[in-house]
């Protein structure tokens, strides 16, 4: 079972709702882990009203960082003695400095709550969205108003095999890291777990018409044999779980599996929607051979729909474009 032991918690001190603190503390307790809270603080440029003033730039960004600093241990302190947990001020585009702590330090696992979408009425806003595309570990994001806990789970996984073979190993793999990390979530979180796979017929509007049609009875059996073959497919997927991660989980949670025809752009947020999920685990991209390709169009779809929490996975041999050379 996939166990986190190096949280990364962003949290801005300003704000009253701290809920993604306080769900980071208790993944925190029940894997044993030690967690960073971290708040990032805007650089200051040089302004042409201060040079008359008796306190000089670098005065007054160490003067904030204390002040936020100060912040940050006062919002710690209520566990502080509980678990291993250190603060730290970065000073910096956002997105960048959350990269970079994670690089240095090899957090496996970032919470944040998720800012505003802005004028799009998205859950996700920019900060959120690069850190989906580019940070190298797995990434939470909390929604606005989250409850405190989880109560359904819905991991969403491709088993379809229209891929080049060493494209469809990573995907087999990445579908292994995203119910791994479904059934512990929902295990630490007493939450009923669904698993999604949504799978579509290839050619089936043109068998249905034009010059080609085929009797209905003839394109409704290919349907139901395409519908079987993903079955056979998630089954196996299923059968690897457990083989993996152990019986007594999965027996103990009873996850509901949905097979559904559609493209996962539409059927992923539908179902999220429809069964109230409290979070969506999926992966963002698979296609790890292609230079500059950070996320998959259907999964940018996908996040730009949802309205519920995300924790998003990366494939292995994924390299996130930020570096700390820069």
């Amino acid at each position: 079972m996939k166990r986190f032991k190096n949280i990364l918690c962003v949290v801005n001190t300003d704000l009253k709702d701290h809920s993604a603190l306080e769900q980071a503390v208790k993944l925190a307790e029940n894997n044993q882990a030690s967690i960073t809270v971290v708040e990032v603080m805007n650089e200051l440029f040089p302004d042409p009203n201060l040079l008359e003033r008796a306190l000089r730039l670098e005065e007054i960004q160490a003067k904030i960082v204390i002040e936020h600093r100060e912040k940050l241990n006062e919002l710690v302190a209520p566990w502080d003695k509980k678990i291993q947990i250190n603060t730290k001020v970065l000073i910096g585009i956002p997105f960048l400095e959350i990269i970079y702590e994670v690089l240095r330090s090899r957090h496996d696992l970032v919470f944040k709550k998720a800012e505003s979408g802005g004028l799009l009425n998205r859950v996700f806003g920019s900060d959120d969205m690069h850190l989906l595309r580019k940070c190298p570990c797995p990434v939470l994001l909390v929604k606005q108003k989250s409850p405190k806990s989880y109560q359904r789970i819905l991991a969403a996984v491709d088993i379809d095999d229209r891929y080049p073979p060493e494209e469809l190993s990573t995907r087999r793999l990445l579908n292994h890291q995203i119910l791994e990390l479904a059934t512990s979530l929902a295990l630490s979180e007493s939450a009923d777990l669904h698993i999604v796979h949504a799978w579509t017929v290839v050619g089936e509007g043109f068998l249905r018409g034009g010059f080609s049609a085929r009797p209905e009875e003839e394109v409704v059996t290919y349907i139901e044999e395409v519908k079987q073959q993903h079955s056979q497919k998630l089954s196996i997927l299923m059968s690897e779980i457990i083989d993996k991660s152990g019986r007594d989980a999965l027996e103990y949670l009873k996850p509901e599996e949905h097979l559904l025809k559609g493209y996962p752009r539409k059927i992923i947020p539908e179902l999220a929607g429809e069964i109230k999920s409290d979070l969506l685990v999926m992966g963002t991209v698979a296609r790890i051979s292609l230079p500059g390709f950070f996320m998959g169009n259907t999964a940018e779809d996908i996040l730009s729909q949802l309205d519920c929490s995300v924790l998003t996975i990366k494939p292995q041999g994924f390299k996130t474009p930020v570096t700390l050379d820069e």
